[in-house]
């Protein structure tokens, strides 16, 4: 027997939120090792270069980085790659590319669009993580301008959209896809499922998951998503 799977995270990671709805999703045992936030390079410097989480670590001692093939591999390891299988490979593939390169996006400007949000987004998070004494004031204080000015402002600007408007068009045109299933996936979840699931999870923790909550098909497929999880 070898030790227990372990996944390093930020508890407010949409990346590690992924991965920990395909965990939670086969009822896998999994150790979940927090790091601080403002040591994330130095806390997974045991998988090299990556300096991101998750990191996820095997039985054996193996570590896997980058989210999409992380659940990847722990479907295909531990699940007989029953996610990668439902549906067609190609077109799961496109719409995860899109999830990625679209939904991941989304989650900056919502929890960071104004200067307001992002006070409480940073406050929110020096709370969540995993932070030592001085760390989680000054993530709290200095962190807030530095993401709303620094890249939330310009990733408002250069969409046009608010980001309500954001999220709302992308559930549309997600659960558009569905057709008359629940799920992407058909009658049960795929991979894509996952991982859009874990971008809109990762802002259920703040007051903005609101904004999110009147639009009723992406809840509705939200809950089912919820549902699955053992």
């Amino acid at each position: 027997m070898g030790q227990t799977p372990t996944l390093h995270i930020l508890y407010t990671c949409p990346f590690c939120w992924k991965v920990r709805g395909v965990i939670e999703h086969i009822g896998m045992d999994v150790d979940y090792i927090p790091v601080n936030g403002m040591k994330i390079k130095k806390s997974v410097a045991f998988a090299g270069d990556w300096g991101k989480v998750p990191v996820f670590t095997d039985e054996t001692g193996e570590h896997f980085v980058d989210s999409t093939p992380v659940m990847k591999h722990i479907d295909a390891a531990y699940n007989g790659g029953k996610l990668a299988a439902t549906g067609d490979a190609e077109r799961q593939q496109k719409w995860l590319e899109w999830a990625d390169a679209k939904v991941s996006k989304a989650t900056v400007p919502i929890l960071y669009g104004t200067l307001g949000s992002a006070l409480k987004t940073t406050t929110r998070i020096s709370k969540i993580e995993k932070f030592g004494f001085v760390s989680k004031r000054l993530y709290a204080w200095a962190g807030f301008p530095i993401m709303w000015g620094i890249i939330a402002k310009k990733r408002v600007k250069k969409d046009g959209r608010t980001p309500k408007k954001l999220w709302h068009d992308l559930l549309t045109e997600f659960t558009g896809e569905h057709g008359t299933e629940p799920f992407f996936g058909g009658a049960s979840p795929d991979l894509v499922d996952f991982a859009v699931f874990g971008y809109t999870r990762s802002i259920s923790p703040f007051p903005q998951f609101a904004l999110l909550e009147d639009h009723e098909k992406g809840m509705a497929w939200y809950r089912r998503m919820e549902g699955t999880l053992k």
